[in-house]
């Protein structure tokens, strides 16, 4: 079975040449042999907002936050897949988190969405 880093490095590779499919799927192979590394949810998290599946990627990026909230690239690429999803008061809130984080900052992960119900 192929570790973490060769399937980060596969993964990536994949990516770089536009193997969006596979890149993925290297990601989630990532998460399943490891459901704590934040790399590996960020990469697939990224991965899948390439491929124009926001709603997934928001909710795998959200699984990144959840691990360590205060990663500045992680609430960045939410603000980018929430603003590709349409949902431009979350983008803001999701920019406004990576700028906090940017200045010294840290921030507490909300875990209620408006209707104080747990993210999916």
């Amino acid at each position: 079975m192929p570790t973490n880093d060769e399937l980060m490095d596969d993964g990536n590779a994949a990516l770089a040449i536009g193997e969006l499919e596979e890149a993925a799927n290297c990601f989630r192979q990532v998460v399943a042999q490891d459901p704590r590394f934040q790399d590996g949810w960020h990469a697939l998290a990224m991965a899948l907002y390439k491929l124009d599946r926001y709603e997934e990627s928001i909710q795998t990026g959200l699984r990144a936050a959840e691990i360590d909230p205060n990663n500045q690239f992680v609430w960045s690429s939410l603000s980018l897949a929430y603003n590709a999803n349409k949902q431009k008061a979350e983008a803001e809130a999701a920019g406004a988190k990576a700028r906090i984080i940017s200045w010294g900052g840290k921030i507490k992960l909300d875990t209620t969405t408006s209707d104080d119900s747990p993210p999916a």
